[in-house]
């Protein structure tokens, strides 16, 4: 086992633990001196990728003449993003505590857009933005795998060190960031159950009400006047074969939709436009809704958001009179065939991927609910971590399959396509991208225009990976569950 980080370490390291990603899209090579923005830019996806990246676009010099528009596949008209998006829902976690030190310091970033709670630009006003305390912990055990990658509990370890730094660095008391070294300590320090062996509470973390932040974000790009919400869904990527170019995109209504440079980020449905199939795969991740009292809703609504890595379970505090819980793991795969194929590079020797794991939702079907084994799961860590009796009996009011967009490190993926002209990819949330929402858009265009942040350039870049035969498993550390689970087989258990 790896010797245990102690405050004593943070204190004496010589160097800045975490890097300053404020000061620094630096010149990549000679394209970002020579960057001429496109006349036109279509952006497939209106969610937290799509929806930054086109409100940045708007605030740049350099595309004051490009036109923008952002197709989503939502059903409803004027209703962006679509209802299924993963970012359409009553919560999210906000935290800068992060195992890298780059994505720490670029949500201790994203974080000072979320304390604003007054004025025009107050992103975290009307109660969108919840400072509660984060509650990030781990089951004892090794600190490294056999193949040598991050078990939950480094992940929470090394994360507490940032954690630490950033509190330095904000000027901030290190009390602020509270170790626990027990299970009765995280029960002490919570005032929920003991559900963990070693954790901390990081106060300066907490919670935003994603679905009221999308659409306030959503309102503030409408109120440029520069972009353009088109409402529909893309079947596949229109291109000029002769000059390797992506010329837009064609819907399954057969419009066509043409641009200059097409941006995809659609999120989980990404692959199914663009052949990911040796970076990135789709996986449905479980969410469970549960109506209390108004009496349970005040012993609950001041808790902390809680995580455990090691299980994958957190709860984050109610809010009217609902408590959620979910399950960040290595979630369902939903592998199907698709109508048209996803853009590869011709003449590729691994061809076409045949299935594509595609998010299924309630959108889909109405009446979808989680695989029965999942909800118990649920349940059981639910009650792990609030061991109310008044709970101990209680089912969930209603569930939902929340899609993330997997990669192998959880890094994600920004950046032009290696063979098409005219593409450029901005996908890979990995299941924690929404907290970035207020920034990740500026990030975005910095790479657009050839000037990736110095310490993304080699986590966001686009990946060949040889050995595609082994499944894309998300191995930073903070996944728990069973790999390989396929959705259609898990609910066929429990059809009849």
């Amino acid at each position: 086992m790896a010797p245990a980080v102690t405050m004593a370490d943070v204190l004496s390291c010589p160097c800045p633990v975490l890097p300053d990603v404020t000061a620094t899209a630096i010149d990549s090579d000679a394209a970002a001196r020579n960057f001429k923005a496109p006349d036109s830019i279509l952006i497939i996806g209106a969610g937290v990728f799509g929806l930054s990246t086109a409100f940045a676009l708007t605030k740049r010099p350099e595309f004051a003449s490009t036109s923008i528009t952002v197709l989503d596949r939502s059903p409803e008209t004027g209703v962006f993003p679509a209802r299924d998006a993963s970012s359409v829902d009553s919560s999210r976690i906000i935290r800068p505590d992060y195992a890298d030190p780059a994505y720490a310091g670029l949500a201790a970033k994203a974080q000072a857009h979320w304390r604003q709670t007054s004025g025009p630009d107050a992103l975290g006003g009307e109660g969108r933005y919840t400072e509660s305390g984060f509650v990030l912990a781990a089951n004892d055990g090794p600190m490294a795998r056999p193949d040598g990658t991050l078990t939950a509990l480094a992940y929470v370890k090394t994360s507490w060190v940032n954690a630490l730094a950033l509190a330095q660095r904000e000027g901030r008391p290190l009390n602020s960031v509270r170790m626990m070294h027990s299970a009765w300590s995280v029960a002490k320090v919570t005032g929920a159950g003991e559900f963990a062996d070693w954790g901390y509470l990081n106060e300066a973390s907490g919670w935003a009400d994603a679905e009221a932040s999308m659409d306030w974000y959503y309102k503030r790009v409408v109120a440029t006047g520069r972009v353009k919400f088109f409402n529909g869904t893309a079947e596949s990527l229109e291109t000029d074969d002769a000059t390797r170019r992506v010329t837009g995109a064609r819907l399954k209504d057969g419009t066509t939709l043409s641009a200059d440079l097409a941006i995809a980020a659609a999120g989980a449905w990404t692959p199914t436009l663009v052949d990911l199939s040796s970076q990135a795969v789709a996986t449905g991740q479980v969410l469970g809704y549960m109506d209390i009292t108004e009496e349970e809703q005040k012993k609950l609504e001041k808790i902390p958001v809680m995580l455990n890595l090691s299980t994958g379970f957190f709860v984050i505090p109610p809010r009217n009179r609902v408590l959620k819980v979910a399950r960040h793991a290595y979630g369902y795969i939903n592998p199907k065939p698709l109508s048209k194929s996803p853009l590869g590079v011709p003449g590729s020797a691994k061809g076409q991927p045949k299935l594509v794991s595609q998010p299924y939702t309630h959108l889909d079907d109405a009446n979808l609910s989680i695989p029965p084994e999942s909800e118990k799961e649920l349940l059981e860590g639910l009650r792990k971590i609030i061991p109310l009796p008044e709970l101990k009996d209680r089912s969930f009011s209603r569930t939902r399959l929340c899609w993330y967009t997997d990669t192998p490190t959880g890094d994600w993926i920004v950046d032009y396509h290696p063979y098409w002209q005219g593409l450029f990819v901005a996908t890979g949330g990995s299941g924690h991208a929404f907290k970035f929402l207020p920034v990740i858009g500026d990030s975005v265009v910095d790479c657009i225009m050839g000037k990736c942040p110095e310490q993304f350039q080699n986590k966001w870049k686009w990946k060949t990976v040889d050995n595609i035969e082994k499944a894309i498993v998300t191995e930073d550390g903070s996944r728990a569950g069973q790999q390989g689970l396929i959705l259609e087989d898990e609910l066929k258990k429990h059809a009849n």
